[in-house]
């Protein structure tokens, strides 16, 4: 677990908000029974998550796609090339939504607006070193040309709720 005792107090007040600022509706299916903490949800969320990407262009039309999600400090991380289409639509318009899903175990809805890490052109985010060294630790120091070819994001969520359908068993595999 990477986080510190703020990224878990400021990650449970938005886990808190969000469930309170919810729909009737979707408070009858995430209620305390079916969500976990912020301490269980960082030790659940460890190594690659795949997350489904929700991006619009600039029409205002929906697109959806897959990244590689590593959920770190109570955010999400994530990347893609520089060139792809999503890129684009981020630079333009940064507000994102994203899901991670484990079948019917688990499911981690965020919205909010992502940061890019490492900039083209301009200077990267001041934890850029620190993140950079963890993913080239996960992927490997040579997946990529890390300057030219991967653009990498925070997601600085604004609205994020978890649903659990048997936290015991959730937290019982998260544990080494």
């Amino acid at each position: 677990m990477r986080e510190t005792r703020e990224d878990l107090k400021e990650l449970q007040a938005l886990l808190d908000a969000s469930l309170s600022r919810s729909s009737s509706h979707l408070r009858s299916i995430i209620s305390t029974e079916s969500t976990l903490t912020a301490e269980q949800l960082t030790g659940v969320l460890t190594g690659m998550c795949t997350l489904a990407l929700a991006t619009v262009t600039a029409k205002g039309e929906p697109r959806i796609s897959g990244v590689d999600g590593h959920f770190l400090h109570g955010k999400w991380y994530f990347g893609t090339a520089r060139g792809a289409v999503k890129a684009r639509h981020l630079a333009a318009r940064p507000a994102v939504s994203v899901a991670h899903m484990r079948g019917e175990d688990l499911g981690v809805f965020t919205h909010g607006t992502v940061e890019i890490l490492n900039p083209q052109d301009g200077e990267p985010a001041a934890d850029w070193p620190d993140l950079l060294s963890y993913f080239k630790d996960f992927y490997g120091a040579d997946f990529f040309d890390w300057d030219e070819h991967v653009v990498y994001y925070r997601l600085h969520p604004h609205w994020m709720s978890v649903y659990a359908s048997d936290i015991a068993k959730l937290t019982a595999v998260s544990r080494p």
